[in-house]
């Protein structure tokens, strides 16, 4: 009995080691396609600032072996953002076979969605947030001071931005599967505007760099993705709960009218 016990978890593991392996693959194979131009993608996404740096200034290393491990660095974060659609089947894969049918159906549109907004959620950073970002802190620098990024730091700062922009559009997505489970209706949501709003900026705060300009810039989106999510919401509502207990109550009848069931 113990040995028929651990059959099914040992399957899953052997399921869940095929998926971590697959995520590693499709991560190194984009890598190696994409290592040749490290370079290249780290002059593209260095671009926004080298556009605002004053006349004379530059980028700079501090470091021995930056010009070298940078750009490498910044090729595998990519090589995992552009690998996403990938890495998210995967994990479809894996745990479709424990949904209904019904849950299936709406979780689909849900992963393709939340990808989208992620990727949308880095671009709205790249084009717009960067370019008002760095023009801002340029033409407020003390007299006298010479900006010179390393490149390393502005790897790191760019990186937690498009990090924070790419998590915070999944907002829709969190309300749908809120409303969709039953935890919490539209209507609910739709009193607690005023303190989304304050939470907004809270969440700006905490996940962007230090100053206001960029805490707002990540704010206002976020409440706008809440009130796109409430709208969608609305489609949702309650799904979850009635196709469960629907399927459950099948289940009961089928067992019901089981004629080896004792009556």
């Amino acid at each position: 009995m113990a040995v028929e016990d651990t059959q099914p978890l040992i399957s899953h593991l052997i399921e869940l080691r095929k998926r971590l392996l697959n995520c590693i693959v499709s991560i190194l194979a984009v890598f190696l396609a994409l290592v040749y131009f490290a370079n290249d993608i780290y002059q593209i996404v260095s671009a926004p600032l080298i556009k605002h740096l004053p006349v004379g200034a530059s980028m700079i290393a501090t470091d021995v072996a930056s010009p070298f491990f940078t750009p490498i660095k910044l090729t595998i974060i990519v090589s995992v953002f552009v690998s996403a659609p990938l890495l998210l089947y995967q994990v479809w894969a894996f745990i479709a076979p424990a949904l209904y049918k019904h849950e299936r159906r709406l979780m689909m549109p849900l992963l393709f969605s939340s990808t989208l907004l992620f990727y949308a959620g880095m671009a709205f950073a790249y084009f717009i947030v960067f370019p008002l970002a760095f023009s801002f802190f340029a033409q407020t620098a003390p007299r006298g001071v010479l900006i010179a990024t390393d490149i390393n730091n502005y790897l790191d700062f760019v990186m937690a931005l498009f990090m924070a922009f790419g998590v915070s559009f999944q907002v829709p997505i969190a309300i749908v599967l809120l409303c969709w489970t039953g935890v919490v209706t539209p209507e609910a949501l739709k009193k607690k505007r005023p303190y989304v709003l304050v939470g907004a900026f809270v969440v700006g705060m905490l996940l962007t760099p230090p100053d206001v300009f960029s805490q707002t810039l990540l704010a206002i989106p976020m409440y706008l993705l809440f009130e796109i999510g409430l709208f969608c919401a609305r489609f949702y509502v309650g799904k979850g709960r009635r196709g469960q207990e629907g399927m459950e109550d099948t289940e009961d009848t089928e067992k019901t009218d089981d004629p080896k069931d004792p009556q």
